[in-house]
């Protein structure tokens, strides 16, 4: 495959925060820090949970954390700096999803952990396989799909800001004063910053942001540190450590939902080179990006971690800063896996307060939406644009707020669509853009 994305870039990027822009250390590591926050607990939430499904906990615990930390270092700095086709030469920001999170307990539930990265493993090495053929796949994927899919993330995206700034999910003091005080304090910090300071403090205006929440966070009592007492000084990752097993029954699902991922990764390349450059995201990207998706989720599960994708809320912060330099990226990713060989780093970090990431994150999953908006705005909306739109978000939108309305569906139909608004509007968006004709609802001139 001819190297499209190199000779354009290089030829073009001359600012430091461009594509291969290198910023100083003194800049690109808080730069790349504000990405790390940002999704840090939402990389580690995920292996917590399914740990709590299946009964782990102690040294497996820890074994899962400190996997789901160093594989997205890894998978992240993949995406920046490629191995041979895999990878985007983008700042995808990699890590263990949320969107895999139904299919996960459900065959956690079933097969145990072993059954799961053994579904891991297969489903890793077809959705990498898929990027390979995305020049032929991408014609399923017009703005018209595409801009739906960011959309619909950004918008599912909202509640999940909402809650982290009351406190977080299951907070003893969900809702207080507290937390909407330190919330709104980074918020308005963040949105200062950015607005009217200039250089290093608006680009890590949402870094400053944080740091100050936490401080004010201290005396309030709001960050516990006893995770770092208990957490070890070093510690590396073994391979196998869980024993990987394999059944048709867990792997099935698993399959699909590297499809559906798949699609959610092109809707975040395509952000992220809209929102932090003002262009569409050429074939090399979208191929290396779905390539690595997919592997590098099959070589976490040798590494006892659950799969990986690109995460949402990294590519709104993109938006946000127009900082699109990958090795700021990698810089953060280094950190990433710095606090996975040294659990105390991130046990450190694991201390933030909900309401203090919430303050923050919640600026970014706006940037999302809009970008979504963006790249369906960038050509006029014509009454087949608005009825495709239109009902992918109801039924994206609507059936991910109503679960229960799915109950009389086969459980694989449950499965697939009854936890993920994403999947469901990009599901009708590709058949509603497939059955309607282009020019079968034109509007009267």
């Amino acid at each position: 495959m001819k190297e499209i994305v190199g000779a354009d870039t290089k030829s073009k990027n001359t600012n430091k925060y461009d594509v291969d822009g290198v910023p100083p250390l003194t800049e690109a590591i808080p730069l790349g820090l504000q990405h790390i926050f940002a999704m840090f607990l939402g990389n580690v939430a995920v292996p917590i949970i399914i740990a709590g499904v299946v009964g782990i906990t102690g040294t497996d615990l820890t074994i899962l954390v400190q996997s789901a930390m160093i594989m997205a270092g890894v998978a992240t700095i993949i995406q920046c700096y490629p191995i041979w086709m895999i990878g985007a030469r983008l700042p995808v920001v990699m890590g263990t999803s949320f969107g895999f999170l139904p299919t996960n307990i459900v065959i956690a539930s079933s097969y145990g952990i072993s059954g799961l990265l053994g579904a891991s493993l297969i489903g890793g090495l077809f959705g990498g396989t898929l990027g390979f053929f995305i020049k032929k796949l991408r014609r399923f994927f017009p703005k018209i799909v595409t801009g739906t899919v960011v959309l619909t993330i950004g918008l599912s995206l909202l509640p999940t800001g909402i809650v982290s700034m009351a406190g977080g999910s299951g907070s003893e003091n969900f809702g207080s004063a507290k937390n909407w005080m330190v919330a709104l304090l980074v918020l308005a910090i963040v949105l200062i910053l950015n607005r009217y300071a200039k250089g290093m403090a608006k680009t890590s205006s949402i870094l400053i942001g944080i740091f100050i929440g936490y401080m004010v966070a201290l005396p309030l009592g709001m960050v516990e540190f006893s995770a770092i007492r208990e957490a070890t000084w070093f510690s590396v990752p073994q391979p196998f450590y869980f024993p990987m097993e394999f059944y048709w029954g867990a792997i099935l699902p698993m399959l699909i939902m590297f499809i559906v991922t798949s699609v959610e990764t092109v809707g975040d390349v395509t952000a992220m080179t809209t929102g932090g450059a003002g262009r569409e995201p050429t074939e090399n990207e979208l191929s290396g990006s779905v390539i690595a998706n997919g592997f590098t989720s099959s070589l976490g599960a040798i590494f006892n971690s659950l799969p990986n994708t690109s995460f949402s809320q990294n590519v709104g912060m993109i938006a946000f800063t127009k900082v699109m330099s990958r090795y700021v990226v990698a810089v953060g990713a280094a950190f990433l896996i710095l606090a996975g060989l040294i659990p105390k780093i991130g046990a450190l970090v694991s201390t933030m307060p909900p309401a203090v990431i919430g303050g923050a994150t919640v600026i970014i999953f706006s940037q999302i939406t809009l970008t979504g908006i963006d790249i369906l705005t960038s050509e006029p909306l014509n009454e087949r644009a608005k009825i495709i739109i239109g009902l992918s978000l109801v039924f994206g939108l609507g059936l991910s707020q109503v679960p229960d309305a799915m109950n009389a569906f086969p459980e694989v139909i449950k499965l697939l669509f009854g936890g993920s608004g994403i999947t469901i509007a990009c599901f009708v968006a590709i058949v509603l853009n497939l059955v309607i004709p282009e020019d079968s609802m034109k509007e009267a001139a």
